[in-house]
């Protein structure tokens, strides 16, 4: 066994010994909702052997560990361990992240398809790019929807709130005009408590935390893509998207020469 799939096995029973005990430590304290969290992560963790074993498709070392440790980051330590609340940049943090990885797994999908002897078609760097991108940007989103519906059926607040100050908006406009007002929040009551005096300003309920993960997801698909694109023009060149490359298992796969 090599070096590299040790290291992901230990990592990856270190990080599954860690979530157990944190399931039970919520179970004892009675915070059943934290517990099923920890068991959705335990589920997660088994995806990459799914795709291993049953879709024949061997996903390297380096690709899965990130992929266990950003699980790991976002729903342990982020959901269990207030790491959203307690760092306010933790977030962002991982949507950039996310948005990167996502934008590996479709570009390594694509990218395998392209390379294998079974297809006569061969796709040009542009495209490859292209498709990783909208894979990442797909998945933010059907993240996002995730989000909201966990939420609204729920009760859950997975989309984070911001503390608005002041209000853009053409519905306080008072002759019903296409017209701008700008408000500025400066007393709010709510159930007789003076919010402004304990938050400073009015909750946004999840838009603005929806739009801020969907910008970073953005960022972080347009540097792998990027990225992705001048690997495929210069293949063999050593680059660090080689690393997150998938294959099929025991295939030894053809390298035509690629379109420009």
């Amino acid at each position: 066994m090599k070096i590299k799939e040790k290291r992901r096995i230990t990592l990856h029973g270190v990080l599954t010994a860690i979530v157990i005990a944190a399931i039970v430590r919520q179970i004892i304290t009675g915070n059943y909702e934290n517990a099923f969290v920890g068991i959705l992560t335990l589920v997660l963790f088994g995806i990459p052997f799914f795709i291993d074993r049953h879709l024949n498709i061997n996903i390297p070392p380096v690709m899965e560990s990130l992929i266990l440790c950003f699980i790991f980051a976002a729903e342990i330590l982020g959901e269990i361990d207030s790491f959203y609340t307690r760092f306010p940049y933790w977030d962002t943090m991982l949507h950039t992240t996310n948005g990167f990885l996502m934008a590996a797994v479709g570009f390594s999908l694509v990218d395998l398809i392209n390379r294998s002897k079974k297809f006569s078609i061969q796709m040009s760097p542009l495209f490859l790019a292209i498709v990783a991108f909208c894979f990442s940007m797909t998945i933010g989103v059907l993240w996002e929807f995730f989000e909201f519906f966990m939420d609204t059926f729920f009760g859950t607040d997975m989309q984070k709130d911001f503390i608005v100050s002041q209000i853009n908006s053409v519905k306080l406009n008072p002759d019903n005009l296409n017209i701008i007002e700008t408000v500025k929040i400066e007393s709010l009551i709510v159930n007789g408590e003076d919010w402004m005096e304990r938050l400073g300003g009015y909750l946004d309920i999840g838009v603005i935390d929806t739009m801020k993960d969907l910008m970073v997801n953005f960022v972080g698909a347009v540097v792998f893509s990027v990225f992705g694109y001048f690997y495929v023009k210069h293949r063999g060149a050593g680059s660090f998207i080689k690393k997150f490359s998938l294959s099929y298992k025991n295939t030894s796969s053809s390298r035509p020469a690629e379109p420009q």
